[in-house]
């Protein structure tokens, strides 16, 4: 394999020359497939309901069955468009913002288009649960209107008779739909989705967990993503736009998503070691691989994945050969030569 020495200060400060048509090649399967994704969620998103839902309204002393549907109709405190519009700006803000010190336009693109699979597959995740199992919102009953009396015989079916469809709903056809799509929450799925991939990437980018103690503002700034989704996910508890196991199961979603989108982009997810190393991808359908050795260094050159793929931040003697490696976990350690510590001090390098 190909060995990128890390010790030597000049091997830093090469620049490779970025080629957008080939990365155009290499990850054109990709963008092919995330705007089928995308157009597969929305179709889903806009079809009604597909199951026929049972629910019982009042039981036979004229008591409402379930109360913990039966909230009014209110206004959203945040909108899915904005909720989703959170989730993809703040991080590509910060990817933008932290350009200032990487200089890359590969990963500039790759690391956004790793946003963008979290969230993409999220979405569509949860719009087929919606589509297929869905469930009752908060103000079901406000917006369903049930066509069926208090204190009169039950005229369902079930036993006692008391279970109807949404044939006795007299509301707002469009209502009722998406008041039969509660689970899991859409809201919940894309800031966790987003913003948990903003929280891993500052993590990586700045060394929040590392073999060196950094400074507090940077934990701080880890946790900020992370309250923002929690926020936007208990908005829906208050505004009675879903149930909490909703939410909860959106944030299961796009924390799972999220967690495989970043692995799938960077080297590693908690090994501080290389969790800022992008990976390179060599080939796809419209790009094959030259089989020499050189043709793949000169590739990886070109994309500038080795020599120059350092963090964010210089605390801990990163960018200065003297980077920590000590006490780290065993989730990349095929990049370095077997028997080293690390690269950064000893004449260690970093196989590419």
């Amino acid at each position: 394999m190909p060995v990128v020495s890390n010790t030597n200060p000049q091997d830093r400060s090469k620049r490779g020359h970025f080629h957008f048509g080939l990365w155009l090649r290499l990850h054109g399967v990709d963008l092919i497939t995330m705007a089928f994704m995308g157009a597969l969620g929305l179709g889903i998103y806009e079809a009604p309901p597909a199951p026929n839902r049972s629910f019982p309204v009042y039981f036979q002393d004229g008591e409402v069955v379930y109360p913990q549907f039966a909230y009014p109709l209110r206004k959203e405190i945040v909108p899915i468009y904005a909720a989703a519009l959170i989730a993809f700006l703040v991080p590509f803000f910060f990817f933008t913002l932290f350009q200032i010190r990487r200089r890359s336009l590969n990963d500039w693109l790759t690391t956004t288009m790793g946003l963008l699979k979290s969230l993409i597959t999220a979405a569509v995740f949860q719009v087929f649960l919606k589509w297929l199992i869905g469930g009752l919102r908060p103000h079901f009953y406000a917006v369903c209107q049930p066509n069926v009396q208090a204190n009169t015989a039950p005229s369902g079916t079930g036993f006692a008779s008391l279970i109807y469809d949404r044939s006795v709903c007299t509301g707002d056809i469009d209502q009722i739909d998406d008041s039969l799509e509660s689970f899991p929450s859409g809201h919940s799925t894309a800031a966790w989705a987003g913003l948990f991939y903003l929280a891993l990437y500052i993590n990586a980018q700045l060394k929040v967990m590392s073999a060196h103690n950094p400074a507090y503002w940077k934990m701080i700034l880890m946790f900020s993503p992370l309250l923002g989704a929690t926020l936007i996910s208990g908005a829906l508890t208050i505004d009675e736009f879903h149930n909490w196991y909703d939410v909860l199961a959106g944030a299961v979603i796009g924390t799972c998503t999220a967690l495989v989108a970043f692995r799938q982009t960077f080297a590693a997810i908690f090994d501080f070691r290389f969790n800022h190393v992008l990976l390179p991808r060599s080939t796809s359908l419209f790009r094959r691989n030259p089989d020499s050795g050189a043709g793949i260094r000169s590739l990886f050159f070109t994309y500038h994945v080795t020599t120059e793929d350092l963090p964010v931040t210089r605390e801990g003697g990163w960018g200065f050969g003297k980077e920590a490696f000590i006490g780290a976990p065993g989730d990349a350690t095929v990049l370095v030569n077997s028997g080293q510590s690390g690269f950064g001090g000893g004449g260690n390098e970093l196989v590419v």
